[in-house]
């Protein structure tokens, strides 16, 4: 025979049931890395695709000829400019720019998708992207900037690449100053002096990002479930 509190009120079961069923889903998020080049963007980048399943890569849009090696769907999209203009005139892309003669941009619906089932989406992106995904974003976007520990060592790193000309490493400086000087506008900084704790400062920032309350979808059922 039933005893107890249930065995008076018989609905209360029901009611403890059905708040164990409220389940709290967590929205993802855009996270955003940006530095000049050299500052150890990508290196971070590498490091937070390889150890976390739960975010990946945007993959972009660009009317660029694909390079040997690429993968279309995997580096980027390959798309025609007249496809490229449809895109951006349907607003179906969150951001995009013209970078010499070619056109790249985001689409919006993959990175939609990806938030609304808890995945969160990486972008290696500059300042002028940035600024475009937070008016498209609002909330679901965070924001790093990657600085270097000086110029010194921060032209060190370009030069130790060996990949590029002195010509080619003084219009990187250049356009370097430029970048840092943008660096306000980005929710959190790191000083990328050694680069296993900058990649754990990002795995501790993506950590606490990920239990805001904004990205808890069901909570206030849950809470009220708690505490009626």
């Amino acid at each position: 025979m039933p005893n107890g509190e249930n065995a008076l009120n018989p609905g209360h079961a029901s009611d403890a049931a059905e708040r164990e069923r409220i389940v709290v889903i967590r929205r993802g998020l855009m996270l955003v890395l940006s530095s000049p080049s050299g500052a150890g963007k990508t290196t971070i980048s590498r490091r937070i695709l390889a150890e976390d399943d739960n975010i990946h890569m945007s993959v972009s849009v660009t009317t660029r000829p694909m390079r040997p090696g690429e993968v279309d769907g995997k580096d980027y999209q390959f798309i025609s400019e007249p496809t490229f203009h449809r895109m951006v005139s349907n607003r179906a892309l969150m951001e995009h720019a013209r970078v010499f003669d070619n056109f790249y941009g985001t689409p919006k619906a993959a990175v939609e998708t990806a938030l609304e089932a808890g995945r969160d989406v990486l972008f290696d992106i500059d300042w002028q992207g940035t600024q475009q995904l937070r008016e498209a974003a609002q909330d679901d976007l965070v924001s790093i900037f990657v600085l270097p520990p000086s110029t010194a060592e921060l032209e060190r790193r370009l030069r130790a690449r060996a990949q590029d000309p002195d010509d080619v490493v003084a219009r990187r400086m250049a356009k370097a100053a430029d970048e840092m000087s943008h660096f306000a506008e980005y929710d959190y900084i790191i000083i990328n002096e050694d680069i296993e704790e900058s990649v754990a400062k990002v795995r501790a920032i993506l950590s606490a990002e990920r239990q805001k309350r904004r990205r808890q979808v069901g909570l206030n059922d849950f809470v009220r479930g708690l505490i009626s």
